[in-house]
Parts: structure tokens; sequence; C-alpha cells
């Protein structure tokens, strides 16, 4: 008794999209990756660590102090962020780090 196998390269190796970092904003990029993944111990009366991440003006000052990125690129000399979590995903970084790279725009 014989059969067929067929392989399908798309579902055995799926495609994984590209990260466009052509148009990182601020509105609609980078603050729904704080609020999913910093807020809920960053913002607040009490924020952890005494760094609150709530608004435009709390975030930039954390980019432009090196926390920011320090803490989620898991560097050495910051808090690797998130705390007891798994480093974001490399897209995720790239976006920061464009959004960063372009003067931290408010848009």
């Amino acid at each position: 008794m014989t059969s067929c196998y067929y392989d399908n390269a798309e579902d055995l190796y799926p495609v994984i999209p590209d990260c466009d970092t052509t148009n990182v904003t601020f509105g609609n990029d980078i603050m729904p990756i704080i609020n999913t993944n910093c807020t809920g111990c960053h913002s607040g009366s009490a924020p952890s660590a005494n760094i609150r991440l709530s608004n435009y003006s709390e975030i930039v000052a954390s980019a432009n102090n090196g926390g920011l990125m320090g803490s989620i690129k898991h560097e050495s000399g910051w808090s690797p962020m998130p705390k007891n979590g798994n480093k974001l995903g490399d897209c995720t970084i790239k976006k920061l780090d464009t959004w960063i790279a372009e003067g931290t725009p408010n848009n």
C-alpha cells in the first residue's frame, strides 16, 4: 500500500510580514505599544519605580533619557522590561527606535 504526501511551502514556511516603519506615528503605533506593554505598571498615582508612561510628554521624557529603549532592549544598566516578561518583538522595538530617531513627533 502506498500513499501520496504533498508539502505545501506556504503551510510549512509561512511568510513573516515585513516590519513597516515608513510611517510610524505616536497615536497609531507608539501609544498602543506603551498601553499594551507598560501602562499596567507605569501609570496612575503610584507608578512602578516612579516612572509614569501615561501620556506623550512622559513617554518622551523616558525616551530622551535613554530609559525607555534601554529597558525595552534589555541593555546592561537598565531594568529589563516588561518586568518578568518576554522582551518585546523585534518589529515593536524597531518602531520605537524609528519614532525616537525621527525626533519623537507627537503625531
